[in-house]
């Protein structure tokens, strides 16, 4: 067993949110529930399980207060709605990047690392390549000018395509620009965008092996399990070893997202799982961490 464990485990609160859109839990909870509940110390929040209960930032302090209360990390917080980075609209996408202001700003309060955002435009490849470089590149010279990283996740259309988004953020050139790589989020089109009705899905183990050399955080993504706890979509050990031999040495989120188990039992099964790949990659003599770039 090595001294320093190969990745650290971290919550993100849209595992719970069910539980806090049906006011079962007040979503200022959450650092102390990751900690007594389930056992983990650093979390990444989602800004919409704020936004029906508190509606502006006033919380942050007591937020913060109640994270160093419950000896929890705050990692990053998750952002939607705010607006296209990429829209077509310099206008909008202007107002979209200035709109994202506030949670870099808030992430800086709450001590955190980055903001994770969405690679959304329209238009053909090359098209929403550009104008998602634009707003990328604006918004990270804010989020420099705080410490804080501007990292996009594999969240629908092109983003799920990695190679795509990969040069996204090679084009951005900015040490505040980054990845999160989902390993479940791998949708590029709905059956009703295309014609024959077929869903068209990247290839999960190449996208996150695609954007790992630029990640800063990284989601393990589950939905359900069978009888020996494994993920029934994703093999969690396959993942791990691509995540691993990136080079990448930081927190591993759980975001489960199961409708089979209710939301702590996945949380649990989540977390129990990404501690057997650990333990079985640790033991195993053919992996050698150090063989990997640290």
């Amino acid at each position: 067993m090595k001294d320093e464990p190969l990745y650290s485990i971290s919550l993100a609160q849209w595992s719970l949110h069910r539980t806090i859109f049906a006011n079962k839990m007040d979503p200022l909870d959450f650092p102390r529930a990751a900690r007594e509940d389930f056992g983990i110390d650093a979390v990444e929040y989602v800004n919409g399980c704020f936004s029906r209960q508190y509606d502006s930032l006033s919380y942050l302090p007591e937020l913060k207060q109640r994270s160093i209360d419950a000896g929890v990390r705050n990692l990053l917080i998750m952002i939607d709605g705010e607006g296209r980075l990429g829209d077509p609209d310099e206008g909008r996408r202007i107002k979209a990047v200035e709109n994202h202001y506030k949670w870099v700003e808030a992430s800086r309060e709450l001590g955190g690392h980055s903001i994770r955002v969405n690679a959304w435009s329209e238009g053909d490849l090359q098209t929403q390549h550009d104008l998602v470089v634009d707003g990328l590149s604006r918004l990270c010279a804010f989020g420099a000018e705080h410490d804080i990283n501007v990292i996009v996740e594999n969240h629908g259309g092109l983003s799920s395509n990695g190679a795509w988004l990969s040069s996204v953020i090679a084009a951005v050139g900015s040490d505040y620009c980054g990845t999160l790589p989902d390993f479940g989020n791998f949708l590029v089109k709905r059956s009703s965008e295309t014609a024959d009705g077929e869903e068209v899905r990247y290839d999960r183990y190449t996208g996150v092996a695609e954007l790992m050399p630029y990640a800063k955080a990284v989601s393990a993504k589950s939905h359900r399990f069978d009888r020996t706890g494994e993920e029934t979509g994703t093999d969690f050990e396959r993942m791990m070893r691509i995540v691993l031999e990136s080079g990448y040495r930081g927190y591993v989120g759980i975001e489960f997202e199961g409708d089979v188990l209710n939301e702590q039992d996945g949380v649990h099964a989540t977390k129990a799982l990404l501690e057997k790949v650990r333990r079985a990659l640790e033991e195993d003599p053919a992996f050698d961490p150090a063989a990997t770039p640290s």
